[in-house]
């Protein structure tokens, strides 16, 4: 079961990373939020609640790369620990949702 889940959480990394690279193409950098602005560097969008404009700021691509890369490690020293490793477990239920979640995580 533990190879069934390192698998799905790669691809699930993969996928976020290659979601987070075409977002910032041109590498301009962090975004930022200025009260109902978030600034992307190549437009800003005007419309969002500051508390919403914070949050999509906060998930600029380059942290989320380095957030992926961190979680990277993390699997990495897991990948081989016996079933159930909670470890695992837990970098896995945000995908709970997603429909190839291994049944027994």
């Amino acid at each position: 079961m533990t190879e069934e889940l390192v698998k799905f959480l790669e691809a699930r990394l993969d996928e976020e990373a290659d979601l987070a690279r075409r977002c910032d193409g041109d590498g301009c950098g962090e975004w930022s939020a200025h009260g109902h602005t978030v600034d992307f560097c190549q437009v800003d969008l005007t419309g969002f609640h500051p508390t919403i404009a914070q949050h999509v700021a906060l998930h600029d691509p380059a942290r989320v790369l380095r957030e992926i890369e961190a979680k990277r490690r993390i699997l990495a020293r897991h990948a081989r620990d016996p079933w159930p490793c909670h470890t695992l477990r837990d970098l896995a239920s945000p995908y709970a949702d997603h429909p190839d979640f291994p049944a027994r995580a």
